[in-house]
């Protein structure tokens, strides 16, 4: 487990910019039951991936179209929050940064590590306004 006070402004940065944190499983629960589009970010103390996946989940947050619930999980922190959220984003193997577009509660986007890492925050925000324009 990270210390709260390594993680609290990669928290923050997704906070300020909208997004709600869940801290338990049951909070991810009731988060999925939403209906309509809901965008669920994996947040990671990763410099490397999370470097870039935090602005890219930001600036596609400026698109017309935009989900109607946008939550939060932090790996290494809310532990049991981020098993709960990755049970919902199966068959993906869990992978921190990453995001879940899901609609109605189903699974309709993901973006896996593999697909945030190296790449810049623009590529990122691309990808998921090109999901929103499909699905949101």
């Amino acid at each position: 487990m990270y210390p709260a006070e390594l993680v609290k402004p990669m928290k923050e940065d997704l906070v300020v910019a909208g997004f709600q944190e869940l801290h338990s499983p049951a909070e991810v629960d009731a988060a999925m039951e939403k209906k309509g589009t809901t965008l669920v970010v994996v947040n990671s103390v990763c410099g490397c991936a999370a470097a870039n996946a935090r602005p890219g989940a930001k600036m596609s947050l400026k698109n017309a179209k935009t989900p109607d619930n946008l939550f939060t999980v932090f790996a290494g922190f809310d532990k049991e929050a981020t098993d709960k959220a990755r049970e919902y984003m199966l068959p993906f193997p869990p992978s921190s940064p990453c995001m879940a577009l899901f609609k109605d509660g189903e699974l309709v986007h993901m973006l896996e590590r593999h697909h945030i890492e190296g790449r810049p925050a623009e590529i990122i925000a691309d990808n998921l306004t090109e999901a929103y324009n499909e699905h949101c």
